[in-house]
C-alpha cells in the first residue's frame, strides 16, 4: 500500500489494463500528445504507441461514435470527455447506441465501452462548464455509473469498468484529481472493486450521510465536526449509482434510523431522490424522522465565488440538516 494521486490510481488503472488486454485503447481529446488535459494519460502515448492512445479533434459525437463501433467490433476503448459537460454533444451515441445496441441486437453485440471524465463543479468555470449528470445517465437501462471518490476507488472502479461487457460511465471530478490516498501496490495482486458495491467510508450509530464523488468528503468533514458535538454519523459512500447496492442503502437505514442524502446536483429527478424513495419504501418503519437532503442549488451554476459558496453542499448546511433529523435546535 503506498499513498498516489487520484490521476495516478486512473493512470495506474488505465496502464494496467492496456498492458493485460490489448484490444483495450484510450481515445480523446489531448489524451496522447498533451499527455491528457488533467494529466492523467501522462506517458502512456510513449508506453503504447498512437494506435492505442489516440488524439481526437474537438468531436464528441464523432468519436464516441467510433467508440461504439469499435466496442461492437469487438475492440475494448476508453473514451474520454474532456468534461462531461461536452458528453451532452454526444449523447445521442451514449444513449441510443451504446446503451441499447446490446438488447437490439437481440444479445448478438456487446457494448464493452467506458465513458470517462470530470463531472460536476470545478471552481469559477461558469454554468455551462460545472454540472453534474450522474443522475441523467444512472437513468438509462443498459448503462452502469460509476463515482468514485478516492485514488483506491478510482483505480479499482476503473478497471472494473474496462474488463466489464457492458458500457460504463465513470464520472470523476477535477477538484479530486491531486488528491492523495491509499492505494494498494501492484505487487500486492490485481485490484478491483466490483460495480454495484457501496462501501461505509465512517462507521457511525446516530445518522447516516449517503453520498458519493467528492461529497463524500463533504460528509466526511461534516461528521469530524458532528462528533464534537457528541453525533456520531456513519457515512455511505455509494460509489454505484446505477446499480445501487440497495442493501447497503437499506441496512444503514435501518441501523442509525435517521438519514441525511447529500448530493451536489440540481434536486429534481437526483440520485438522492431514488435513494430517499428506496429507503422510505422498504425501511420506513426504522426511521425516526424525515430524510433530509442537501442538494445543491435549483439554478444554472453562478460564476461568483459568493454564489457558489451558496449553492454547493458543504459542511454548514449538512450539520443543519443532520440536526433537523435528531430534532436537534
Amino acid at each position: 500500500m503506498r499513498e498516489i494521486t487520484f490521476r495516478e490510481a486512473l493512470r495506474e488503472a488505465l496502464r494496467e489494463e492496456m498492458h493485460r488486454d490489448p484490444l483495450v485503447f484510450l481515445m480523446g481529446e489531448e489524451v496522447a500528445e498533451y499527455n491528457g488535459a488533467y494529466k492523467v494519460s501522462e506517458g502512456l502515448l510513449k508506453e503504447f504507441g498512437p494506435e492505442r492512445v489516440i488524439d481526437t479533434p474537438i468531436s464528441e459525437l464523432g468519436f464516441a461514435g467510433i467508440g461504439v463501433g469499435a466496442a461492437m467490433a469487438g475492440l475494448r476503448p476508453v473514451i474520454e470527455f474532456m468534461t462531461f459537460n461536452f458528453s451532452l454533444v454526444a449523447i445521442d451515441q451514449v444513449i441510443n447506441s451504446a446503451a441499447k445496441i446490446m438488447s437490439m441486437s437481440g444479445g448478438q453485440f456487446n457494448i464493452p465501452i467506458v465513458f470517462r471524465g470530470p463531472s460536476g463543479s470545478a471552481g469559477q468555470l461558469g454554468a455551462q462548464h460545472s454540472q453534474c449528470f450522474e443522475s441523467w445517465y444512472a437513468n438509462c437501462p443498459g448503462l452502469k455509473v460509476v463515482s468514485p471518490s478516492t485514488p483506491a476507488d478510482g483505480k479499482g472502479l476503473l478497471k472494473a469498468a474496462i474488463r466489464d461487457n457492458d458500457p460504463v460511465i465513470v464520472m470523476e471530478s477535477e477538484l479530486m484529481y491531486s488528491n492523495k490516498g491509499p492505494v494498494p501496490d501492484p505487487s500486492e495482486g490485481d485490484f478491483i472493486i466490483p460495480i454495484g458495491k457501496a462501501d461505509i467510508k465512517r462507521h457511525g450509530k446516530d445518522v447516516s450521510l449517503i453520498t458519493f464523488g467528492k461529497m463524500v468528503h463533504v460528509c466526511l468533514a461534516a461528521a469530524k465536526q458532528l462528533e464534537d458535538m457528541g453525533i456520531d454519523a456513519e457515512v455511505l459512500d455509494l460509489r454505484s449509482l446505477r446499480p445501487l447496492d440497495n442493501d447497503a442503502i437499506l441496512a444503514t437505514a435501518k441501523k442509525t434510523n435517521r438519514v441525511v442524502i447529500v448530493e451536489e446536483s440540481w434536486p429534481l429527478a437526483s440520485i438522492s431522490s431514488e435513494v430517499g424513495f428506496l429507503i422510505q419504501n422498504q425501511a420506513f418503519d426504522y426511521l425516526d424522522a424525515p430524510i433530509m437532503r442537501v442538494m445543491g442549488g435549483d439554478v444554472p451554476l453562478p460564476y461568483a465565488p459568493t454564489l457558489i459558496d451558496a449553492y454547493l453542499p458543504n459542511p454548514t448546511r449538512v450539520i443543519d440538516a443532520v440536526k433537523k433529523v435528531m430534532y436537534i435546535k
